[in-house]
């Protein structure tokens, strides 16, 4: 679902810029929204794909949970100095979730049914260099 979820999202600035991308961009104040939001949508339909795919998983990880930490940052921050915990906690219920299921992805992997799993199956195993105590 992360995957999917990024896939989508980043499409989407791309097909309602107004709503979604380089216009909401520029609502929230981030710089230069024209260039970032295309750079933000592409990173999200490419890495959002990989995740998806299960291929180089913790990699495609690592700039999501930077768009992650930007946009709660961003949008999520002034909503709790303005209206509180609680309607901060609501609005940003996606945010959380995809920041705990990108950090998941990044400490355990994909899965067995992944691409990184065919492709870690086809290597050669490296001998343990583990001491292994008596």
């Amino acid at each position: 679902m992360v995957g999917a979820v990024f896939l989508s999202e980043g499409i989407q600035k791309f097909l309602f810029p107004a709503e979604v991308g380089s216009g909401r961009f520029a609502r929230i104040g981030l710089p230069h929204p024209e260039l970032l939001a295309p750079l933000v949508g592409g990173f999200e339909v490419v890495c959002g794909a990989l995740v998806l795919l299960g291929l180089l998983t913790r990699l495609a990880v690592i700039p999501l949970l930077v768009i992650m930490g930007v946009a709660l940052a961003t949008t999520k921050i002034p909503i709790l100095l303005e209206s509180g915990f609680w309607k901060m906690a609501h609005e940003a219920r996606t945010d959380f979730a995809m920041t705990l299921g990108s950090l998941f992805l990044l400490r355990v992997g994909a899965g067995s049914w992944s691409f990184d799993a065919r492709l870690a199956a086809r290597l050669p195993r490296q001998p343990s260099t583990r001491v292994h105590s008596p």
